[in-house]
């Protein structure tokens, strides 16, 4: 793929060179004894060989662990299991996650779901940005519903990166992560507000450097931004070397100007490679009442949903499917993951990705202003 970073294609080979190596033996940023430089070593296993030769997909498509966070409400453990079993089964191999999704609640429920599998037969993301504290008291924290028994605080430091990455491989339960993103740090995040440029500028000179290190010790794959924003996408660019970005909320069939303006000639420039997140606007394009995770809809997006939907059964589709396979179509970009709720939602959502849309359709959409005139559409 031209605009994957060759760090990526070549990353099995340097994984497998470095396996044979404790995984923090290389840590020599800071001083102290070499015997507590060992100590540290032996927290964690070694790192088997990371499966990037899966990355991008052959799909362009991945599914995120939002739902196995109990986004909204609480998700059984039965359905989370279901669903991560429908999407195996119809060949998703690349799996997104988070500390911030139910607190550690989908790291926890798809590290027991890819236990049994080999590491080097899927790919998976992770985020570093937030520590998880245990609170016995901590229930429904923002959109994350339940008895949760974890609070949070927000680290971008370069220690602190390094430890989510070791409590993720607790979580998980697994010996590898292939991707970490650094996650949610963004003028919207509204825990944040005006200090957000605060934390960017820590995470510029702790985590950005830290997640390099890490990579080219073998403890991770590859790194970039997981934010809903597009300056700090920009601003990590500018400042350092991220393999790629996961860019929610900004790349839609219902808005995506400025990301297909200003993000997308940057990445191709950087060749920096793109997953889209929340492609589906936290459902709100596949019938819900959510958009980006609010019940506050924007004016006129009701009108252009119910637009956009009867245009596609005009020609022969549905507004899901639509709207997965225009966030895959770009160049630039190497996954769309959508979240599933259950194995139902799996299964439409990878059948979306191999069905056919006629280019009739995505000329209405032009002539209609309904979506920009330079959108890459599916060939």
């Amino acid at each position: 793929m031209p605009n994957r970073r060759e760090f990526l294609s070549g990353a099995v080979m340097a994984a497998a060179a470095t396996a044979a190596s404790p995984l923090l033996a290389s840590d020599n940023r800071t001083g102290g004894s070499n015997a507590a430089k060992a100590t540290r070593a032996s927290l964690l296993p070694e790192n088997p060989p990371l499966a990037l030769d899966l990355f991008p997909p052959e799909a362009r498509f991945g599914v995120g662990g939002t739902q196995l966070g109990n986004m909204f409400r609480v998700t059984p453990d039965d359905e989370a299991r279901l669903m991560l079993e429908a999407c195996w089964d119809n060949g998703v191999r690349y799996f997104d996650t988070s500390p911030w999704y139910g607190l550690g609640l989908s790291e926890r429920r798809l590290g027991h779901f890819l236990d049994n599998k080999a590491p080097e037969d899927y790919v998976l993301s992770t985020k570093v940005g937030r520590l998880l504290v245990p609170d016995a008291s901590a229930s429904d924290i923002s959109i994350w519903a339940g008895r949760l028994n974890f609070n949070y605080r927000y680290d971008y430091s370069a220690a602190g990166v390094r430890r989510s990455v070791e409590d993720s491989l607790q979580r998980l339960g697994l010996p590898k992560i292939d991707i970490v993103y650094i996650h949610d740090l963004a003028p919207s995040n509204e825990d944040m507000g005006e200090e957000w440029r605060q934390y960017l500028q820590t995470a510029i000179d702790g985590a950005m450097p830290e997640l390099t290190r890490m990579r080219e010790e073998g403890i991770i794959g590859a790194w970039g931004m997981g934010v809903n924003d597009i300056e700090p996408s920009l601003a990590a660019i500018d400042n350092a070397d991220p393999d790629v970005i996961l860019q929610a909320t900004k790349y839609t069939l219902i808005n995506h100007e400025d990301a297909l303006n200003r993000l997308f000639p940057k990445c191709r420039d950087n060749n920096v490679s793109l997953v889209i997140g929340a492609p589906l606007g936290s459902g709100f394009l596949a019938g819900t009442n959510y958009w980006m995770y609010s019940k506050d809809i924007p004016e006129g997006y009701w009108k252009q949903r119910d637009r956009l939907s009867a245009i596609a059964h005009e020609h022969g589709t549905d507004l899901r499917t639509a709207a997965l396979q225009f966030t895959a179509a770009p160049d630039v970009v190497a996954a769309t993951i959508p979240g599933a709720r259950n194995a139902v939602q799996a299964r439409e959502n990878r059948a979306s990705m191999d069905a056919d849309i006629p280019a009739e359709f995505w000329q209405a959409l032009k002539e209609e202003g309904l979506i920009a005139e330079n959108a890459p559409t599916p060939s």
